[in-house]
């Protein structure tokens, strides 16, 4: 049998030398950290008691502006759309022109019936001042008519006491002939003197029919040109179209949207805070607007105003809680917030856009939400 291999032999490891201590490098970095903490600490405690507790902040805030919906006022096909979406317009700028044709022709058409009305009453005044002479006449022709019969009775009457001294008969029946035709002439002219003064009022009847049925008419031309105006739709005020609905050769109807109209110069901030960040903040006092979309820049604005209610009560359907399982939810009331004019005026600003505000309540803490109005 072969002899077993000899067994291999290892040489001794020498043992490894004690590791240096480093506890007092140690103790000075966590010594070092924990200063630095507590420093950190202590001035941030510090910075929030004498300037941090007075600030309110809330990122429900959004840039908000007064947008009008311009929007045709009468019916018809667009001749024209002179604008585009961004376009900066001034107040009385053309943003949408209808055919006017018909209405140019109702305008014309209401004209010639209101001057051919003034016609009618031109002639009725005519004809009443000629009935009024005619009441003058009758009233003279009555006492023309009075004259001749006491002129009349007295013949008669003469006629009657000469009969002793054998007047003519037929000179006496003349006497009485003549009275009484005196007599029946003055009846008539009394009875034309009613008939005139009955025409005169018929006459003022007519005039103020006239009169009645012009002022009508005067009300249709208006209308007719206030329609001929309409068929123009001017900007309102400065500031930038959008939304922009429709293009010429589009037939609109009343209330037909053309395009929105956003007034960039007169923008501001509405932010939703807490009912519970509201104890201190007043109208006047400053607050810091960061907007998303310039993170670089940081505008100080004043708060405007605060809204009389919630949100939740001027929803659509506000909540109703009478009734039912009652869950507390913190509600949010609206803070108007107004920005600077020298920022509006830039443009920057849209309506939209998200910002963050922060109000220092430092200032009119103590002061009322609002002034009571003088009672009158």
């Amino acid at each position: 049998m072969p002899a077993p291999p000899p067994a291999l032999v290892t040489a001794p490891v020498p043992p490894a030398a004690p590791a240096k201590p480093r506890r007092p490098l140690r103790r000075a970095l966590l010594g070092l950290v924990l200063c630095a903490a507590l420093g950190g600490g202590a001035y941030a405690g510090w910075d929030w008691w004498t300037v941090g507790r007075f600030f309110v902040s809330t990122d429900d805030a959004y840039v908000q502006a007064d947008i009008s919906v311009l929007a045709a006022k009468v019916s018809g096909y667009l001749e024209a759309v002179p604008v585009v979406n961004g376009q900066a317009v001034k107040r009385g700028d053309v943003i949408a022109r209808l055919d006017d044709g018909d209405y140019r022709l109702a305008v014309t058409a209401a004209q010639d019936k209101l001057a051919t009305q003034e016609s009618t009453i031109a002639r009725i005044g005519r004809q009443a001042e000629a009935a009024q002479a005619q009441v003058l006449q009758s009233a003279a022709q009555i006492d023309a008519a009075k004259a001749d019969a006491v002129r009349a009775s007295a013949d008669y009457a003469r006629a009657t006491q000469m009969q002793a001294d054998y007047v003519a008969r037929s000179r006496i029946d003349q006497a009485k002939a003549d009275r009484d035709r005196t007599e029946a002439a003055v009846k008539s002219a009394e009875a034309a003197l009613v008939a005139a003064r009955a025409n005169v009022e018929v006459l003022r009847a007519q005039s103020r029919e006239a009169e009645s049925l012009a002022a009508e008419l005067r009300t249709a031309a208006d209308r007719a040109r206030r329609d001929l105006d309409f068929a123009v739709i001017r900007a309102p005020f400065d500031g930038v179209v959008g939304n922009k609905a429709v293009e010429a050769g589009a037939y609109v109807s009343p209330g037909s949207r053309i395009a929105a109209l956003v007034p960039l110069k007169s923008v501001r901030v509405d932010a939703n805070f807490k009912e519970t960040q509201l104890a201190r903040v007043r109208p006047g006092q400053e607050v810091h607007i960061h907007v998303d979309a310039y993170p670089d820049r940081d505008i100080v604005g004043t708060v405007e105003s605060l809204s009389p209610a919630s949100g939740s009560v001027f929803s659509l359907l506000p909540p109703d809680n009478a009734t039912g399982n009652f869950t507390k939810i913190v509600q949010r009331l609206p803070v108007r917030v107004h920005v600077p004019e020298d920022v509006a005026r830039e443009g920057l600003l849209r309506p939209g856009l998200s910002v963050v505000v922060r109000v220092d309540t430092r200032a009119g803490a103590d002061a009322p939400v609002q002034r009571l109005a003088a009672r009158p």
